[in-house]
Order: structure tokens, then sequence, then C-alpha cells
């Protein structure tokens, strides 16, 4: 590897901003190709994230313009934003860095989730929101939202709140609260037995889309629990998209016929 950080003979670098399912199985497919340099860039939130191939980093760029020096310094070619939906602000930072580079950016965005026949959802705008509903929907609660915004709850105190994520939360945390160190994806049978070993009667989620996580959806719907939905943030316009890794793949091959510098 030169000193710049370019690979010998590498004409078509790819940043993916990860964090997904998708960004990983995007980086191995493209690790696959001798055609391209892989580098996903993870934000650090998880202890012992599992590493996809290629190369990696962890840790923020600065905002958008460390993102875009970044991309210049490393000779990047081509910026995929496969970030987590709800992870606003890398979106948009994504979307100015790549004007400012003048690096061509794809948004690999997982499709949402759709209610089914026998579904009991209740839609929001966000987790202030979900809070301020959520006493009157169910007192015993699978809060699946993430542990970073478990502040947002932390005053409900005659809610029980069961939570599930990788690594223990820290900061303000509900008073009645449960946690289970888990890493999906999780089964079916998984999510029944749990909504009824903890007899839950409200699920509140946000709408992440994809199947890793999809199956506790399915199980509220067998069991008859409501579910409370956070909706998607805004997302930068105009930039291209892609809802899966395979569009992401074809888009990418297409565009990376003549390199771009």
């Amino acid at each position: 590897m030169s000193a710049d950080g370019a690979a010998p003979g590498a004409g078509r670098h790819v940043l993916v901003l990860g964090g997904t399912t998708e960004a990983r199985r995007l980086a191995e497919a493209l690790a696959g190709e001798a055609a391209w340099r892989v580098t996903t860039s993870l934000a650090g939130r998880v202890a012992a994230p599992v590493l996809p191939p290629g190369d990696t980093r962890i840790g923020g760029f600065g905002g958008a313009s460390g993102l875009a020096a970044w991309i210049a310094a490393h000779r990047v070619t081509h910026l995929v934003d496969a970030t987590h939906p709800f992870a606003e602000r890398m979106s948009f930072n994504a979307a100015e860095a790549a004007r400012l580079s003048g690096v061509p950016l794809l948004a690999l965005r997982r499709p949402g989730w759709e209610p089914a026949a026998g579904d009991a959802w209740t839609f929001t705008d966000s987790l202030a929101g979900a809070a301020a509903l959520l006493p009157g929907l169910g007192r015993r609660v699978f809060l699946t939202t993430g542990r970073m915004g478990l502040h947002t709850f932390a005053g409900l105190d005659d809610t029980w709140f069961l939570v599930r994520s990788v690594d223990p939360p820290d900061g303000p945390v509900p008073a009645r609260l449960e946690v289970l160190l888990a890493r999906g994806p999780f089964t079916l049978e998984d999510e029944r037995e749990l909504l009824a070993r903890h007899r839950i009667d409200l699920l509140v989620t946000k709408d992440s889309g994809g199947s890793a996580t999809a199956p506790k959806l399915a199980a509220a719907r067998e069991a008859g629990v409501p579910v409370l939905v956070v909706r998607r943030p805004p997302v930068p316009e105009g930039v291209p998209e892609a809802s899966s890794v395979a569009a992401a793949l074809e888009r990418l091959r297409r565009d990376g016929r003549a390199p771009s510098r």
C-alpha cells in the first residue's frame, strides 16, 4: 500500500459507510472482485462489531468536510451510504461530502416495513412521540428502538421495559428495565417465546426494515400484541438509491467501468 493509502493498481476504491447487514454483504461481494478495493467505515458504537472483509476504519470523520477530506486523501472513487435508516446525520454528511469531493454517492436503503392483515400498528415521527403515546398503549413493553435513545423513556416510571441490545446501555434509563444482551438475527420462534415469557403487551420499534429483526413483527401479529412504529427520518434529496445489495452492485459495476480518478 502506498503512502496515500491506495493499494497498488487499485483504480476503483469504494468507501462504504456501514453498520448494517447490507453494508457487510456489499463489502463481501466487492472484496471478491479484483477490480475493486473496498473500505468500510463503522461508527464505533458497538464494542465488538462484526468486521467485513476488506479495509475497515472505526470512528467519525469530523462532519461532511472531514469525510470529503478523507475521500480525497484515500483516492475514493465511489461512496456508498449503507448506514442504518435512522443514521440521519451521517446520510446528510455523506451527501454534502459527495458534493464537495465530486465523488458519486449511492444510498443503499432497505425498504421499510408495511403492516399486514392482523397488525395493529400506531405510527409516530420520533422517539419523543413514542414516549408520549406509550402510557396509553401498554404496560409491559418490548422496546427495540436501540440503546442510544433509552433516555427518552427514562421518565416513564409506571411502565416495565424489556430491552435487547448487543452492548449494555448507559446513561439515563427507565427505572423498571430488564436488559437482554444478544445479537441478531432472531427467529420467529425466538420472538414468540420472548413475548410470551415476558408477558409483553406492546412492541415499540423503529421502521428499520430488512429481515434480520422482522420476525418480532410476525410474532406480535400472532399474539395480538399492538406495535408502536417510529417512522424513518427524512433523507437527502437527489441521491440515487438501491433497495438491495444486488441492485447496489449492479449500479456500482455500471458506474465503475471507467474510474473517475
